[in-house]
């Protein structure tokens, strides 16, 4: 994967190194283009989001698989996963500033499709709100 050559290693690379590497569209679809991604970016719009209430606002997504998708976008510091120190414990996450500047990107995906969906005139029983 060049998104481990470019942005996961300790080693610096400047900028026009890592263009030089990929489309910057990879890049971001690499980033959050797994399953389930992006709907958890899409919850974490609506504000700070408990485990349980992903796992309830996703329905069809196991613990593990969730787990994991939240380690690799906190990794990609997209999200920021808040420990509190109680008993027992309690853990939220929320979207980092860097996870923000994705919601313009979001709106625009949404817009086409419900564009494409009104012009195939399909009826999806899903309705998406960021």
């Amino acid at each position: 994967m060049k998104v481990k050559e470019c942005y996961k290693t300790a080693e610096v690379w400047n900028s026009n190194q890592c263009l030089d590497m990929m489309c910057p569209i990879e890049f971001i679809l690499e980033l959050i283009g797994t399953k389930w991604s992006i709907s958890i970016l899409r919850e974490l719009f609506r504000g700070n989001q408990r485990t349980h209430e992903l796992l309830e606002a996703l329905p069809g997504i196991s613990t593990k698989t969730l787990t994991v998708r939240l380690r690799e976008l906190e990794k990609h510091g997209l999200i920021h996963r808040r420990v509190y120190a109680e008993i027992p414990p309690r853990v939220e996450y929320s979207l980092t500033e860097k996870g923000l500047e994705l919601q313009p990107v979001l709106i625009a995906l949404k817009q086409v499709g419900e564009q494409w969906l009104k012009d195939s005139h399909c009826i999806c029983p899903l309705e998406v709100t960021l």
